[in-house]
Order: C-alpha cells, then structure tokens, then sequence
C-alpha cells in the first residue's frame, strides 16, 4: 500500500513537473494576475487563466510631459489588444530624472509603470524596489544589442528595464556657419571667426553644460581618464587626478574663458541658437524639434567633435544609457504592468515614438530604417555611440553627481583655476570613492 502511495505520489509529481516546463523559457510568471504569461508577441492578446474571465486590473504610469498623449493612445491600443482585462489607466506627468527619487521616497504610492534611466538600475534593484521583467523576457531581450540588455540588467543578471532609446547627448550646429569638416574639430571650431548676426550681436561658435556632471566627464574620458576603472565597476578608482585629469580639468578652465564659448545655463544656448547667435551646442533628441524649428534649412547634427587635450587629439567621450520602462516590485499587478511596460516597448511602438516624437528607437530591426539614416539626430546620436562609454550603474555612482557637479560649477564661475586645479580634482576623487556604497 505505500509503495502503491508512493507511486501515485510520484506520477504526480511528474505531471506537474511537466506541465511547469511548458514555458519554461519564458521566465517565471510573477504572483498576482498571472493570466498570458506564456503567450508571445506585444501585439497578440494573451489569452485569459480562466476561458471567458475578465480581471479588473488599474495601473498608474508615469511619464514625461511630452510623451503624455503618445502614452494615452498606446494605453488605449493595449486595452483593445487585451479583452480579457477591464483596465483603466491613470497617467500622469513624471520626468525620467524625477522617477526614481520618487520611487525611493514613497514606493507605495509611486507608478505600477514608469521610465527610468539605464545607469539607475542596479541602485533601485539592490534596495528591492523594481520587478524583475519575467514576462516574454527572451523574446523581448532578442530586439537589442547586447549593450542594451547589459545596461538594463541588475547585478543578478535579470532583466530590470525594457530599453526604449539610447540616452545621450551630440552636437547641433548652423550649417550655414560651419562645414562638415570644420565641426570634426572642436579647436577649427573656437578658431573661426563668425562675426555678428542680423542685429549686429556676436555669435558665439560653441556651447557646452561644463557645470552638469553628466557632460563634464566627456573632456576627462577624451584625455584618457576613467569613472570606476575601466569597466566602471570599481567603486574604488578614479583617475581623474591624475596627469591626464588635470590635462582635462585645464582645459575646460581655458575653454569656458575662450570669447567664442558659451556656457549653456538656463537654457541660454537654445534661446541664442533661436535668434542666430550660436554656431552650435551640445545637447540630445530631446531638443531636436526646437533646434529645427529655430534653424530651419541650416539645422544639422554630428558627434561630439575632437579636442586636443596635452597634444593629442582624440574625441569628446560621453556617459551613454537607455531609458526603460520599468516595474515596480510592489506592483498589485505585476503581469499585466509587465505587459504594459513591454507593449510600450515593442517594436511598433517604438516606430510611432519615433514618427510622432523624434525618439531614437533602440530596437536593432529600426536601425535600418531608412527613417532615422535621413534623420539628422537619430543619425548623430547613433555615430555618437562609437565614442560613448556606458555609465557607471554600480551604486558608487550616486557618490558621483555632487563633486562633479562642484567642480564644473567652480570651473564656469572661475573659482577653480589652474593653481588650484590639483588640489580640487584630488577633493573630488576623494568624495566619489572614499564613501564605499554597498
């Protein structure tokens, strides 16, 4: 009789072992609304747990003000495509810098479904507060490059965001005031004259954000300098005392006290591009349609030009991420907020944010769109990324952002000179590694 038990026991088990394998590949299905875990695609309906059932699922979204009304008309389509959820939407206005200060602050109250930047991840997965995406993760991981499914991985090697578009930044300038060959180089740039505009006012030849910690790094990686090593996962090291950092840091003092530089503070570049005054400045595809408009027929995009930093030449080398759509981890329903923040990101989708708003789509089956090639940002975002280098996501960089920030901030005011450059870049070596975050 207990061998007979034990038997069925078994046969049991088997069973249930094999009806588990079905979708094994998929990733495991979170708690809580489970229905359509293993169906595939972002643009087919999942089909119910329970034939005919109709859950009534409510997620809240964030995003950024411009994406409100592209958002609504996707929520919409998700709610056709999907019959077997009574959903409802509430979404409202989030910046991507915003989301995961709010997360931290108030997790109960923050989006189901938001966007968050790449380098941000690891931070919000180490304190428990984003989902692991599980749902069609193999199928959604085959749509980008390895960079980007990296980027958007924690340090347990899940997938934490679905990257919608490389997030970085390249240069906008006045065809009409410089060739192609001249804006490869940053020093034939500053050296041309560009006289006055119709009003008689200087036009300045270049603009930069020295003061932001997000684009001062791009003189010290150009002269050989690095951000937690190599790799940019040794909380420990950074170089930018040394030789070649203090290389860097002169040259942005020589820079910000060049006539023909500006600083981009308050938006003054984009207002000085509008009314002919500014040959060219740094900035990402968020500003493209403003800077077409204010330029019309002369408006064009590259890469980052090339510097001359201690006699060799070599290109601005910025920090590169992704935005992603993310879940939170207290989610009261995490398969359909999964479903949502992969809809978001499915290819087609990403072709409409692109039409409609100008986003660079990440997906590797647009990259040959003949769309973005004639596109003059998409195409200089896209040769950006050859001299990128990805940010640092390893906690340690929350240590990052403030020094850097002072430092560029002492350099633009003149606070910060060459005589006491050193004795600054070693303060903010200092501050970014010495306070180890776990």
């Amino acid at each position: 009789m207990k061998k007979t038990l034990a038997l069925l026991l078994s046969v049991c088990m088997v069973i249930a072992l094999l009806a588990g394998c079905g979708s094994s590949n998929q990733g495991s299905a979170p708690a809580g609304n489970t229905a359509g875990a293993e169906t595939g695609g972002g643009s087919s309906a999942p089909a119910s747990s329970n034939a005919g059932e109709v859950q009534k699922v409510s997620l809240k979204v964030w995003v950024p003000e411009e994406e409100m009304e592209i958002t609504r008309q996707m929520a919409d389509s998700f709610a056709a495509a999907h019959p077997e959820y009574d959903i409802t939407f509430d979404i409202s206005i989030t910046g991507i810098d915003e989301s995961v200060n709010l997360l931290e602050t108030d997790s109960d109250t923050a989006a189901d479904v938001f966007q968050v930047p790449s380098g941000s991840i690891v931070q919000v997965t180490n304190e428990g507060l984003l989902l692991p995406i599980g749902y069609q993760v193999d199928a959604v991981k085959a749509l980008y490059g390895d960079g980007a499914i990296t980027a958007s991985s924690g340090e347990d090697g899940l997938l934490y965001g679905i990257p919608f578009s490389p997030n970085s930044f390249f240069m906008f300038y006045n065809k009409s005031l410089f060739t192609e060959d001249e804006v490869k180089s940053l020093e034939t740039m500053l050296a041309k004259d560009l006289g006055n505009n119709a009003n008689g006012e200087k036009i300045y030849n270049f603009s930069f954000t020295i003061h932001n910690s997000w684009y001062i790094e791009s003189f010290f990686y150009a002269a050989g300098c690095s951000v937690f090593g190599p790799d940019g996962k040794d909380p420990t090291a950074m170089d930018w005392n040394n030789a070649n950092g203090f290389a860097a840091g002169k040259y942005c003092i020589d820079l910000v006290n060049n006539p023909n530089y500006l600083e981009d503070q308050d938006g003054i570049a984009g207002a000085m591009m509008n009314d002919g005054r500014l040959g060219a400045l740094c900035s990402g595809t968020w500003s493209a349609n403003d800077i077409k408009a204010a330029l019309g027929d002369d408006y064009a995009a590259c890469a980052l030009p090339t510097v001359v930093i201690n006699g060799t030449e070599s290109n601005l080398s910025n920090f590169a991420d992704y935005k992603c759509y993310a879940v939170k981890a207290s989610t009261a329903y995490p398969l359909a907020a999964q479903q949502f923040a992969e809809w978001l990101c499915n290819e087609e989708n990403q072709k409409i944010r692109y039409e409609e708003n100008a986003v660079t789509p990440t997906c590797l089956s647009l990259a040959s769109d003949p769309a973005l090639a004639e596109d003059p940002a998409s195409a200089a975002l896209l040769a950006q990324t050859e001299f990128a280098v990805a940010q640092p996501s390893i906690p340690q960089i929350g240590q990052y952002w403030t020094p850097v920030e002072a430092l560029g901030t002492g350099i633009v005011h003149g606070e910060i000179t060459e005589a006491n450059l050193q004795q600054n870049l070693d303060a903010v070596v200092e501050s970014v590694t010495t306070k180890l975050v776990g």
